[in-house]
């Protein structure tokens, strides 16, 4: 039988929840550029499932400004809000496995408990709900996935980083996190995890502040016997002060650049070659 070699599919997936700045056009450049150099697939995925803050003006211009820099993405493209079906069944699933239970804690009381550390995302969730009486489910909650009977399942995992190399999965180190959010169908972890494999994406390049992310994402794939692709965790860019760039500090936006006249193309060409605007820089960390 002929062995057909694997055709590269990346993505950008941002969330339409304010407008993109340098440091999305940096690895949403990446993502194409990867791509596009072993002859593969680009893909534009909008992660919109987040109802109280996502805009389509926002989606709108998302859609122009990858245009401006020059990018362009392969097929149709895919809203996380139409795959709500994917999510529920797969939410069902694990439920069958006996792997998930709800949460009705507040925020403030899981940062309020003494017993819980502090991991990459914040608090660690100490497990309240886990083994408690049940309860009325009109009444707000979430659904976590049990950690520790999760990987007690799978066994040892690994996940491939281009860049850092061969990872051993540690997701204990987040504890028991959301998999369906009280006020959206699926978290981030669920829903680019399923999304992520039913689009056939070969190779994740994102930043490296979700480099600790895939260590979810992989017992996930490794639970609901989904595909494993290869990553690449890039460097951050960041402003002057070391600060990563992000919507809610009010980042330079590519729209405002957009307005003063910039070339985007040349942008695009700066930030491929390592010459960034002044007052800006990439930090891994």
């Amino acid at each position: 039988m002929l062995a057909f070699p694997q055709v590269t599919v990346t993505r950008f997936a941002p969330s339409p929840t304010g407008k993109l700045h340098l440091g999305h056009a940096y690895s949403a450049i990446l993502s194409h550029d990867r791509a596009r150099a072993d002859g593969g697939r680009f893909l534009l995925r909008i992660e919109d499932i987040d109802g109280t803050r996502s805009r389509e003006e926002h989606v709108a211009g998302i859609a122009e400004d990858l245009a401006w820099l020059g990018l362009r993405w392969d097929g149709d493209v895919v809203r996380q809000s139409s795959r709500l079906d994917a999510y529920a069944g797969a939410l069902e699933r694990l439920r069958g496995m006996g792997l998930l239970y709800p949460c009705f804690c507040t925020r403030a009381e899981i940062a309020a408990s003494l017993s819980a550390p502090h991991g990459s995302e914040g608090p660690v969730y100490p497990g309240t709900c886990r083994h408690a009486p049940p309860r009325d489910l009109d009444a707000p909650h979430c659904w976590r996935i049990d950690m520790a009977a999760a990987v007690a399942r799978t066994g040892p995992l690994v996940w491939h980083d281009e860049i850092a190399g061969e990872i051993a999965a540690d997701p204990r180190q987040h504890g028991d996190v959301v998999l369906a959010r009280k006020d959206a169908p699926a978290s981030y972890h669920l829903a680019v995890t399923l999304d992520d494999a039913w689009q056939g994406v070969t190779h994740v390049v994102r930043g490296s502040d979700l480099f600790a992310a895939t260590h979810v994402h992989r017992l996930l794939q490794a639970l609901l016997d989904l595909t494993v692709p290869k990553y690449r965790h890039h460097a951050l860019l960041t402003d002057a002060d070391g600060k990563r760039l992000a919507k809610r500090d009010g980042a330079p936006t590519l729209a405002g650049l957009r307005e003063r006249g910039e070339d985007g193309a040349a942008i695009a060409a700066a930030l491929r070659a390592g010459r960034l605007p002044i007052g800006f820089a990439t930090t891994s960390a």
